[in-house]
């Protein structure tokens, strides 16, 4: 065996070391959270609530939303898919004096991301007519019973979904890594939780330099032998 093979033996063998070394220093996709989100509609579309809908006032004529999916955290929560245009929700309900209207859309959220046994009613809005004084959290009761919460006040559940369950943890498996059909098909803002599942830019730029480096040790070796 010549010099030029053993060098080369061995640079192959510490490119495969150097490898593995860039993939165990790659993370585990983080594992999300099944919960309904809150969101409110602005001018430029669907916001994450800085408060609670048992806190937050929405004005006559605001559109609140309500998304159940599996998020790492909320800037990367799934939007409601709906537009959320006030007037064509609450077209059918007249303004009265000393009330407001605020338009609800309820996002039940895809099949991968239901609890198991369980399958999302579909997407449906609302018009919710209540007092002056009303909160989000009123509103919502209004056009959308039952409600469910757990004993921190947490909302677990809308119109009955779903039946069990209050914002537990899931494994990265069910967060959604790859959007389904049905996801892509309808109007969404955030992902439901990362990437496409392919390897990170990170880990590419590793792989190549590895590869760059033994290969460069390589031709050094033979141009010595």
């Amino acid at each position: 065996m010549t010099v030029a093979r053993s060098a080369a033996r061995a640079v192959g063998a510490l490119m495969v070391a150097g490898l593995l070394a860039v993939l165990g220093t790659v993370p585990a996709h983080a594992a999300g959270y099944r919960y309904w989100s809150f969101w409110e509609h602005t001018d430029s579309g669907w916001a994450y609530a800085t408060q609670g809908p048992s806190v937050l006032r929405p004005d006559d004529g605001d559109t609140i939303g309500f998304r159940f999916a599996v998020s790492e955290d909320s800037t990367r929560a799934a939007k409601p898919r709906d537009k959320g245009d006030f007037s064509a929700i609450c077209a059918a309900t007249p303004a009265k004096d000393g009330s407001k209207r605020i338009a609800v859309v309820l996002d039940f959220g895809i099949p991968e991301h239901a609890p198991g046994g369980e399958r999302p009613p579909r997407q449906r809005t609302a018009c919710a007519q209540v007092s002056e004084d009303a909160r989000a959290g009123d509103a919502l009761a209004a056009v959308a019973e039952p409600l469910r919460y757990n004993s921190a006040a947490l909302l677990c559940a809308i119109a009955g979904y779903p039946k069990s369950g209050c914002g537990e943890q899931v494994g990265a498996q069910e967060s959604g890594q790859r959007p389904s059909a049905s996801e892509k098909s309808g109007e969404s803002g955030a992902s439901d939780g990362g990437d496409d599942g392919g390897p990170s830019a990170g880990l590419l730029v590793g792989i190549a330099a590895v590869v760059a480096l033994g290969a460069a040790a390589v031709w050094q070796a033979r141009r010595r032998a």
